[in-house]
């Protein structure tokens, strides 16, 4: 039967999106995470899957067009089918949609005496902060239930397959209710909390609103007393007052406050300006971008911690289960989609690095400036890019894209695993455009900062173990991707030059290819041009 497709809430402020572009037209074959559009939400313009395959049969919203979240998008079935029913809405559920449907009502719309909203309460849900989202991790509260909260106040931090996010409050009244504790998962759109008059009595709101099994138990604070003076329980924001006031949510300011920073000097990326906390750190770390490094740059470097390791008495055994992350969960899939699904190989040369040894000392002479060698590699490998624009594409069923902008994603390692922020136009930027962007974005992805529009959009990837003393490795293509340079440490030893045995610094990269967009050769080829700007960078002047 067909599927009807909906507009998706790409984030938790989105109300309405426009289809910027549409990837596939009536009546292609649609497989299982096929992207089919490119959606712009009031936050960024993001790519939307297919979580169903078949033929693409129908599209409810031409390009360029605006429509509500939930709005018919597209349909998918079997070629030929009758959807005319699915278009005027007409269409008769099917057995299991009249189950289920059934019992929806009888869970959701029971008629009791505590099913009904009170006046001016809001149900808080978990929002979907990420295209690929499908449940969160509530990090931190930082509101209790009590607490007066104000619109604009955040309150909590999510964590999605991608970043930790704030989440704000739009609504504002008192957290009568938390349904989804610290540490603890749940999909999107389930109860994450309940705002409203202080007092009011929500005995059951959260059991018929709750999607799946038992409902929380509810804090006696929350239902102590009986509902205070109804008012409209529309949830529209209320206007702000005053032409001169900062937007910044509380969290920000406190921040702000703290290391005093002017808030009026600060450029806001949240809805409508809003300054976030994010904003603040970055605001922060951009203003010390001037001061200089000590240390080399060690992007893929883990977290240090100092967590005691249990005692494991001598000849007993000790497991410990540690819950899988949302980062851990996404990486589980989309690696394993990765290998099962793209036919790798694998291309190794070495590169001979004594000349970018000389040129880097050179460069850090500059005050102020910190070039690392894994800035250089990725330099290199924007501008071999474009030599070789057959190695910056990607796959799909019916042609290979081959993309003429590059933009290079940067593997860095984090506590729960692997993010890989994205460097917009590579190609464009220069050695210490290079390196502070690669700083400022390390930044943000061991604290969690990163948002989804930092990490999309990659053409080609790379990935350093070098600082760990790793002589060579593979990767796994990072998909889209069509291939992933793994690059090793710097190596002193001896090599053959000119019929003589000398003291030389070698370093050895490894190409990771699919073999469904790329060649033997065409890889080869790449590699060749890649060493030739390593060894000679004054060739990545030219």
């Amino acid at each position: 039967m067909a599927t009807k497709i909906t507009m998706p809430r790409l984030s938790d402020t989105m109300t309405e999106g426009t289809v910027a572009t549409w990837l596939k037209k009536v009546g292609d074959k649609i497989s299982e995470g096929d992207i089919l559009a490119e959606i712009e939400t009031d936050k960024a313009t993001m790519e939307f899957e297919s979580f169903n395959s078949g033929t693409l049969l129908y599209i409810g919203i031409p390009e360029g067009e605006t429509a509500a979240v939930d709005s018919l998008l597209a349909i998918i079935g079997k070629e030929g089918e009758d959807i005319s029913g699915l278009i005027s809405g007409t269409i008769e559920l099917d057995a299991q949609q009249k189950v289920e449907a059934k019992e929806e009502i009888t869970t959701e719309k029971l008629p009791t005496s505590n099913s009904q909203l009170p006046a001016n309460v809001i149900v808080v849900t978990m929002p979907r902060l990420s295209d690929t989202m499908t449940e969160g991790t509530v990090a931190t509260w930082l509101k209790k239930v009590g607490d007066e909260v104000k619109e604009g106040d955040i309150l909590a931090e999510i964590e999605t397959d991608k970043a930790t996010m704030e989440f704000e409050s739009f609504n504002a009244g008192t957290l009568l209710f938390i349904g989804i504790n610290e540490g603890q998962s749940a999909p999107v759109d389930s109860v994450l909390a309940i705002i409203g008059p202080a007092g009011t009595d929500i005995t059951g709101i959260a059991e018929n609103y709750k999607k799946g099994g038992s409902a929380p138990a509810l804090d006696a604070a929350a239902t102590s007393k009986s509902e205070v003076s109804p008012t409209s329980s529309n949830s529209q924001l209320p206007a702000s007052n005053s032409s001169d006031r900062i937007f910044a949510s509380p969290l920000a300011k406190q921040i702000a406050a703290s290391k005093g920073i002017n808030l009026s000097q600060v450029k806001g990326t949240g809805e409508n300006g809003r300054i976030t906390k994010s904003d603040v750190e970055n605001f922060t770390s951009s203003a010390s971008v001037s001061t200089p490094v000590t240390q080399p740059q060690t992007i893929n470097n883990e977290p240090q911690t100092t967590t005691a390791k249990p005692f494991v008495p001598a000849g007993e055994t000790l497991t410990e289960v540690v819950k899988n992350s949302q980062m851990r969960k996404t990486i589980a899939i989309r690696l394993s989609e990765s290998i099962f699904t793209a036919p790798h190989f694998y291309l190794t040369i070495e590169v001979a690095m004594d000349e970018a040894m000389k040129s880097r000392a050179a460069i850090n002479t500059i005050p102020d400036t910190k070039v690392s060698f894994n800035d250089m590699v990725i330099k290199a490998c924007a501008m071999a890019l474009k030599r070789h624009p057959k190695v910056n594409t990607q796959w799909s069923a019916d042609a290979i894209i081959i993309n003429h902008h590059v933009n290079i994603g940067v593997a860095v390692a984090v506590e729960d695993g692997l993010v890989v922020p994205v460097l917009k136009f590579t190609d464009q930027m220069s050695l210490t455009q290079i390196g502070n962007n690669v700083k400022d974005l390390a930044v943000k992805a061991k604290s969690k900062k990163l948002q989804p529009a930092e990490m999309e959009g990659s053409t080609f990837t790379v990935s350093n173990l070098g600082m760990f003393g790793i002589q060579s490795f593979t990767s796994i293509i990072n998909q889209p991707n069509s291939a992933i340079l793994s690059v090793g440490a710097i190596e002193e030893k001896p090599v053959v030059r000119n019929g003589q045995i000398v003291v030389g610094n070698t370093m050895t990269l490894t190409l990771a290819c699919d073999h469904r967009t790329v060649d033997g050769a065409t890889g080869a080829q790449f590699l060749q041009t890649l060493r030739q700007y390593l060894e000679n960078p004054v060739t990545m002047l030219a």
